[in-house]
């Protein structure tokens, strides 16, 4: 029977819908068997993220999931160009709400389903807003989402198209948070949060597992946003539990990118440090990844270190060059997703090194 388990004083908890984070305000993980990975049995399920259901930490006599999926994962693998065979891109944004954040809402919304949850709150930056909000709609779950007041229109609109709520807060994206852990507390309703409640992760390792199948392994590396960690850690805890089933025989190395003017992550990595400090954003057009203090730092840091990996810092500049230079390969992407590609530029790639980078998001989504 799976249980929570607080990443820091390794309390356990039973898992209910109020509870989002450890007494000692430690952040949560899930304390589970590594799944037993039959592949033979895939195809029986759609040809979506659910594909892998029996690898999440569902009753597995659970079907409701069925009622709130709408088809995502399974996202196209393209070759970046031809010249550099080896180098591919996973286009994330090719999902019902348009990024990445899909694989991990659409799961934590089937779990809050599966425990009678009738009403929710998140806070977000943008993309787990509308993700939330529209996986919500499809489960029939109040939902009410807390918002920087700068956040781009076209988000906002995504989200008041599906019915939800939003409270607009003015301040830092941990003023956000903070904001709606507070209603969260004050009205006892289930917290749908992409950073603290690991249900989300098992949509997010999703990502490892249809690379596996669509490379037939392992890539080499993984260019990676890191903001809250949310697709880093699912992707590192996919290829982990294919690799304790001895599908693969190593991890991929996670290069993280952050952008410089905000990335106390990358400045912990460089100080050898196994928690990052709170930074000051001093403004990035990567809204998506501004996380000043993230909650995760310390497993965020733990990731790249175990895969050999390493972190990159990118300037306001490169980011809309890099999007450019997307668009000019026919990827539209969102401001905040360029900068995995911008990350890809600066990264000393070795001959043939095989590399996935994710486009996290639609560029409609943008300002």
């Amino acid at each position: 029977m799976e249980q929570y388990i607080c990443n820091d004083c390794h309390e356990k908890y039973d898992i209910t819908p109020d509870r989002w984070k450890c007494d000692c305000g430690g952040v949560l993980d899930l304390d589970k068997k590594t799944p037993d990975i039959d592949t033979s049995i895939w195809n029986e399920y759609p040809n979506s993220l659910w594909r892998y259901f029996n690898t999440m930490p569902f009753d597995h006599q659970f079907k409701a999931w069925r009622n709130v999926t709408m088809g995502e994962g399974q996202s196209p693998l393209i070759v970046l160009d031809p010249e550099t065979p080896d180098v591919y891109v996973k286009v994330d944004y090719m999902m019902p709400t348009l990024s990445f954040k899909d694989r991990g809402a659409a799961v934590l919304v089937a779990k809050a389903k599966e425990m009678g949850v009738s009403r929710m709150i998140a806070d977000s930056s943008g993309n787990a807003g509308t993700a939330f909000s529209a996986y919500a709609a499809r489960a029939n779950i109040e939902c009410t989402i807390f918002l920087r007041s700068e956040i781009s229109p076209k988000k906002i609109a995504q989200i008041e198209a599906h019915g939800a709520k939003i409270e607009k807060i003015d301040g830092t994206r941990e003023d956000i948070a903070a904001a709606a852990q507070k209603a969260v507390e004050g009205e006892k309703v289930f917290y749908a949060s992409h950073v603290y409640n690991p249900y989300f992760y098992e949509g997010t390792k999703t990502y490892a597992y249809e690379l596996y199948e669509q490379l037939g392994g392992a890539p080499d590396s993984l260019i990676i946003p890191a903001g809250n960690g949310t697709l880093l850690l699912g992707a590192y805890y996919g290829f982990m539990e294919l690799k304790h089933n001895g599908l693969i025989d190593r991890l991929p190395k996670i290069i993280a990118i952050q952008a410089k003017n905000c990335a106390p992550l990358s400045a912990a990595f460089k100080k050898g440090e196994t928690e990052a400090e709170p930074t000051i954003n001093k403004n990035t057009l990567a809204e998506g990844i501004a996380i000043a203090a993230p909650a995760r730092s310390k497993q965020i840091l733990e990731a790249v270190r175990e895969t050999g990996g390493t972190f990159i810092e990118i300037e306001e500049d490169e980011i809309a060059s890099a999007r450019n230079m997307l668009s000019d390969k026919g990827f539209y992407v969102e401001v905040t997703a360029a900068v995995n590609y911008a990350g890809y530029l600066k990264y000393n790639r070795a001959a043939d090194e095989r590399i996935v980078i994710p486009l996290c998001g639609a560029g409609i989504k943008s300002k």
